[in-house]
């Protein structure tokens, strides 16, 4: 690849700078530099996700070192998106993993490799991992309470700001140990965006299906209720708008599963 075509432009997030974790992750380079085999995450074709640990402290590393698709041409890689979304959550005061350092490698439009680092949230879950072993606390009705106001929270923030998280499911809200009043996080949303009328009412609908497939095996409906008049600040009532998105959401995903 000729050189003048290739543009790099990195970024190490300001309470970073200056410091030796700051300096590990200083450029691209360095970062696809750094050894993966010891804390392994995940593997594809495309990308590899792994552990770092310094100076006490754990990192994610997400390298991308290919890039497929029309979003790859357009600016708009999957871990632009990704790094774009935390900064969004960030906005709106939504919780989740923060970032330490991102970037990626051009060639003219196209997205070739990137990076995005991030703090590890120490002690926490992901709600899949809590259902797959049957974990006590779903049957904690203050903790579940406790959880539910913060989804509802957070979903409610997103949709007012027309966003839509597009994989909005148990195994990327993130909970920490708490055994009263746990902290619930949000993750892994490269393909969230903001959509507008008909578009953006189907992906909300989606987000709370989403949320809902599992949330119907583990929560009571008095539960899956109290979910939904917090995420539309209604009281005790129901209107008719209300009743019709409950019916969308419960059959979206009627026949496959």
């Amino acid at each position: 690849m000729l050189n003048f075509l290739r543009t790099v432009r990195w970024s190490v997030v300001s309470v970073w700078h200056e410091t030796l974790i700051g300096e590990a992750f200083g450029s691209l380079e360095k970062v696809f530099a750094l050894p993966q085999d010891k804390d392994l995450v995940s593997r594809d074709s495309d990308s590899v996700v792994f552990r770092y640990h310094q100076d006490g402290q754990t990192f994610y590393i997400k390298r991308l070192h290919s890039t497929k698709g029309l979003r790859s041409w357009l600016g708009q890689s999957r871990l632009r998106g990704e790094w774009n979304n935390l900064k969004l959550f960030a906005r709106l005061g939504i919780p989740a993993a923060r970032l330490v350092a991102y970037g990626e490698e051009r060639c003219l439009t196209r997205a070739r490799r990137g990076a995005l680092i991030t703090e590890a949230l120490k002690d926490t879950r992901d709600l899949a991992f809590l259902a797959l072993h049957n974990d006590k606390r779903l049957a904690d009705r203050g903790w579940v309470d406790h959880v539910i106001a913060q989804v509802a929270d957070y979903a409610r923030k997103m949709h007012d700001y027309r966003f839509a998280h597009n994989d909005f499911k148990w195994r990327n809200i993130l909970v920490d140990n708490n055994p009263t009043e746990p902290m619930v996080y949000l993750i892994d949303c490269p393909t969230g965006q903001r959509w507008f009328g008909p578009f953006l009412a189907y992906r909300i609908i989606k987000d709370l299906a989403c949320l809902d497939k599992l949330g119907k095996y583990h929560f009571s409906r008095t539960q899956r209720l109290r979910f939904f008049k917090l995420y539309r600040n209604r009281g005790n009532r129901l209107n008719s708008q209300d009743k019709k998105m409950i019916r969308r959401i419960v059959r979206f995903f009627e026949g496959r599963e």
